[in-house]
C-alpha cells in the first residue's frame, strides 16, 4: 500500500514537471535572453556600467606642514585607502591596504607635525540612534575608529573610537572628538623604525576637559600653548580657550549670539572670529532668512576685543556657509581675509585688523570655491568658475590687492589646490569631460602638469568612448535662465528616448565634465552610460544650486516654499520635446535626494510629459520628517505651503511608472518618505517598483550598491521607454 502511494506521488510529480516544463523553459529563456540582450547591447555600445564606474575617486587631498608630502583617499570600487606622494617626484603609492567593498569610509586624514604619520578615521558617523553605518549587515557590527599610519613603512595602529583627529603641536598626543567632547591619546614612537605604539589604557586616553554643551572647531595656537574652540550651547555659542599647562578654561567676549570660526594670529597673541547675531527668524515665503554678522579680533592676554567689520542688513549681506572649509576666515599678516556674497557672488575680501572698509580681492560674475593660502600669507591659489562658469580653474590672488592671475584654463576642471614643495608647485585634483578626477602637480605658474598616480586608472576605462556634454541654456516659464549639460545619445538612429537628470543638494552644480563630489561623480558616469545606451540626457542646474550667484541659489519660493525650481525641470523637458532627434512621447527623468524630490514632482504633476522616472531617496512630503528633525514645526502657514510644494499633494494625478530606490539607514532623507509615497501609489494603483538596500545610508557606501541601483535604473528605463 505504501509502495503504491509512493508510485502515485511520483507519477503526479512527473505529470506536473511535464506540464510546467514549457513554462520553466520559457521563463529560463526569457531570463537568459534578457541577460544576453543586456550584455550584447552593452558590448555593442562600447562599454559596461562596471567599466565606466571603475575609476578610483580621490578625496581628502592634504599636504604636510612643510609641503614635502601630499596624501589623499582613493575610493577604488569601494576599497578605500590612503595614498601618499613625496617630493620631489610626487609619485603616488598606496599607504594602507584595505581590500573589501565594506562601506567603511576613510575621512579626517591629517599629517603629524613631522609628516612621519597620518591619523585618520575609519567608519562613518553615527545616526540618531548612535549606530555606525554597517551597509554589509556584518553581524559583528561596525565601529568608527581613529588610526595612525606610518608614512615610511605603512604600519598602522588603532588609537581609539572617535572622530576628527588632530595632532598636538609637539606630536606627542592625538586629540580627537568623542560624543561632542575632546579627548587625548598619548602616543610615542619606538626607535629603529618600529611600529608606532598607542598607549590606550584608561590613564593615557582621557577627556581633555569637561564643559557644558559640545566642542567644535578646535585649533591650536601657533606656539602650541593654547587650544581655541567653539563651545556650542544650542541657541548660542562661545569662543573658548583651554590652557593645558594651567588646566584652565576661559571664554572670550561671551554674549547671546553665536560665535564661530576662531583663528589665531601668527604670533599667538590675537584671535579673530565670526559673530552671528541672533535675530528673530520668522518663516516667510517671500523673504529669505537674514543673518547679520561681524568679524571681531580679541587680544588673548587681556580678553579685550573689537569689531573690525560688520555686514549690512540686506539678503546679500547675510552670512552664508560657503564651500570654503576652514578658509571662510583667515589671517593674512595684518589683515583678515574673509568670504562674502555682499555683491551677489561668493568672493574674497580683506580688512585691516584695526578695522575699516573691506577690500575686494576677487570680483566678477563667478564664485570662489576653494582657497589655499601661501605660508607667508602674501598670496592665495583659488579654484573658481571665472571666465568658464560650467567648470573650475585655478587663479592666483595677491592678498595685498591687484588683478587675479589665471593659472589654468581650457577643458580641464581643477579643484582643491594645495601649495607644496616650498611654494614651487601646486597640487590639485583635475578632470575633463572624459578623464575622471585624479591628483596632479603643476609648476607654481600653472605649467608642466604631471599626473601623481598615472597608473591609477584601469586599463579598460572607456575614456575615449565617452561623449562630451554640450552646454545648453533653457528658459523657465517665469523667465529664469537655467544652465544645463546635454549628453547626446551616441550612435543612435531616428528619434531617441530622453531623460532629464536633476542633482541633489540642492547646493550643487553639475559641470561640463566629471564631478569633484563622489555622489555626482557616480551620477555623471551613469549619464554617460545612458547616453551610450541610446538615451539623450539633459542635466539641469536648476535654481537653488551654486555657481550662478546668491540670487539664483536663494531663489524665491524654492523647495518647501513653493517648489519654484520645478519650472526649470519642465523647461528642460520642453527643450527636449523640440529636438528633432528626441521622441517627445518617451521622456523620463531621474535624480537622487533633492533630485529625487524633483523626479517625484515631475511624475505627480506632469505624467503627460514624463513617461517614467527613477527616484533615489527623494523627499516626497516637506511637512513630514526629512532628516533628523521635523520641518516648520508649529507653523501652520509653513506647513500648508510645504504640503502644497510636495509631490504627495499631487499624487492623484500620478500615472507614469516609477522605480523607487532607498537605503533604510538614510540619515539625510528619512526612509519613511518612501514608505508614505509607496502607500499612496498602492492606493491609486500606480505602476511602481522598489529597490531597497537594508542598512545602506543616503550616499550609498558600497560600490556594489551603486552598481545595483544604476543597473536596475537602466533596465527600468529600457522596459518603460524603449
Amino acid at each position: 500500500m505504501k509502495s503504491s502511494s509512493r508510485w502515485r506521488a511520483l507519477l503526479f510529480m512527473l505529470i506536473v514537471i511535464v506540464l510546467l516544463a514549457p513554462w520553466r523553459l520559457s521563463y529560463a529563456r526569457v531570463a537568459a535572453a534578457s541577460v544576453n540582450r543586456f550584455a550584447a547591447d552593452t558590448k555593442a555600445n562600447g562599454f559596461t556600467l562596471e567599466q565606466v564606474m571603475s575609476s578610483p575617486f580621490p578625496a581628502e587631498l592634504i599636504a604636510s606642514a612643510d609641503g614635502s608630502k601630499i596624501a589623499w583617499v582613493f575610493d577604488d570600487e569601494g576599497r578605500r585607502n590612503i595614498w601618499l606622494a613625496d617630493a620631489p617626484q610626487f609619485k603616488g603609492r598606496a599607504l594602507t591596504h584595505y581590500i573589501e567593498d565594506d562601506g567603511q569610509e576613510i575621512t579626517g586624514i591629517t599629517f603629524s607635525p613631522d609628516a612621519n604619520f597620518i591619523a585618520y578615521v575609519r567608519g562613518g558617523e553615527a545616526n540618531s540612534d548612535n549606530e555606525i553605518p554597517n551597509p554589509t549587515s556584518d553581524p559583528a557590527g561596525a565601529k568608527r575608529e581613529i588610526l595612525i599610519v606610518n608614512t615610511r613603512n605603512g604600519n598602522t595602529t588603532k588609537i581609539a573610537e572617535g572622530s576628527a583627529p588632530m595632532f598636538a603641536p609637539q606630536g606627542d598626543k592625538l586629540i580627537f572628538t568623542r560624543e561632542g567632547h575632546l579627548w587625548a591619546a598619548a602616543i610615542n614612537e619606538i626607535p629603529a623604525k618600529r611600529l608606532l605604539k598607542a598607549l590606550t589604557n584608561d590613564e593615557k586616553v582621557k577627556q581633555m576637559f569637561a564643559i557644558r554643551g559640545e566642542v567644535a572647531s578646535p585649533v591650536w595656537s601657533p606656539d602650541g600653548a593654547q587650544l581655541a574652540f567653539v563651545s556650542v550651547r544650542g541657541d548660542h555659542s562661545f569662543i573658548a580657550i583651554f590652557d593645558p599647562k594651567a588646566a584652565t578654561l576661559r571664554f572670550l567676549e561671551p554674549s547671546v549670539d553665536r560665535d564661530i570660526e576662531p583663528r589665531w594670529s601668527a604670533d599667538s597673541k590675537q584671535l579673530a572670529y565670526i559673530r552671528l547675531f541672533n535675530v528673530t527668524d520668522v518663516f516667510s515665503r517671500d523673504n529669505e532668512r537674514i543673518t547679520p554678522w561681524a568679524i571681531r579680533v580679541v587680544d588673548v592676554a587681556n580678553g579685550k576685543g573689537r569689531e573690525i567689520w560688520k555686514s549690512g542688513k540686506t539678503e546679500l549681506d547675510s552670512f552664508a556657509r560657503l564651500p570654503l572649509g576652514d578658509n571662510q576666515l583667515q589671517w593674512a599678516n595684518h589683515k583678515i581675509v574673509f568670504a562674502s556674497e555682499m555683491d551677489g557672488w561668493a568672493h574674497l575680501y580683506s580688512v585691516s585688523v584695526n578695522g575699516g572698509e573691506a577690500v575686494k580681492l576677487t570680483a566678477g560674475n563667478y564664485e570662489v570655491e576653494n582657497v589655499a593660502f601661501a605660508s607667508d600669507r602674501t598670496y592665495a591659489i583659488v579654484a573658481t568658475n571665472a571666465d568658464d562658469i560650467e567648470r573650475r580653474h585655478l587663479w592666483k590672488i595677491n592678498l595685498a590687492g591687484g588683478k587675479p592671475e589665471a593659472l589654468t584654463s581650457g577643458d580641464g576642471i581643477e579643484m582643491y589646490p594645495l601649495i607644496v614643495d616650498g611654494g614651487q608647485r601646486i597640487a590639485c585634483l583635475r578632470a575633463t569631460a572624459r578623464d575622471p578626477f585624479l591628483p596632479v602637480i603643476y609648476n607654481a605658474d600653472g605649467t608642466n602638469m604631471k599626473m601623481v598616480a598615472p597608473d591609477a586608472l584601469p586599463t579598460d576605462f572607456p575614456a575615449s568612448a565617452l561623449v562630451e556634454p554640450e552646454p545648453v541654456i533653457v528658459k523657465a516659464a517665469d523667465g529664469m535662465e537655467v544652465h544645463c549639460q546635454l549628453f547626446k545619445a551616441k550612435n543612435a538612429a531616428g528619434k531617441t528616448p530622453a531623460l532629464v537628470f536633476m542633482h541633489g543638494g540642492p547646493m550643487r552644480q553639475m559641470l561640463l565634465g566629471w564631478h569633484y563630489n563622489y555622489y555626482y561623480h557616480n551620477s555623471y558616469a551613469f549619464n554617460q552610460y545612458l547616453a551610450r545606451r541610446g538615451y539623450t540626457v539633459i542635466a539641469v542646474n536648476y535654481r537653488a544650486g551654486i555657481g550662478y550667484g546668491r540670487a539664483f541659489r536663494e531663489a524665491k519660493h524654492r523647495g518647501q516654499r513653493g517648489a519654484s525650481e520645478y519650472q526649470d525641470v519642465v523647461a528642460a523637458a520642453q527643450y527636449l520635446q523640440t529636438r528633432s532627434d528626441v521622441d517627445a512621447r518617451r521622456i523620463g527623468l531621474w535624480g537622487g535626494s533633492y533630485g529625487g524630490f524633483l523626479t517625484a514632482m515631475g511624475l505627480a504633476r506632469n505624467s503627460d510629459i514624463f513617461a517614467a522616472g527613477v527616484d533615489l531617496h527623494g523627499v516626497h512630503d516637506w511637512t513630514a520628517r526629512v532628516g533628523r528633525s521635523p520641518w516648520a514645526t508649529g507653523n501652520n502657514e509653513a506647513l500648508r505651503i510645504g504640503k502644497e510644494s510636495s509631490p504627495i499633494s499631487s499624487v492623484e494625478q500620478w500615472k507614469s511608472p516609477v522605480l523607487l530606490i532607498h537605503g533604510d539607514d538614510d540619515r539625510n532623507v528619512a526612509f519613511s518618505q518612501t514608505i508614505e509615497l509607496t502607500r499612496k501609489l498602492r492606493e491609486r494603483g500606480v505602476d511602481y517598483e522598489l529597490l531597497i538596500f537594508p542598512d545602506e545610508v543616503h550616499d550609498f557606501l558600497r560600490h556594489e550598491s551603486w552598481l545595483k541601483a544604476y543597473q536596475a535604473a537602466a533596465d527600468f528605463f529600457d522596459r518603460k521607454l524603449k
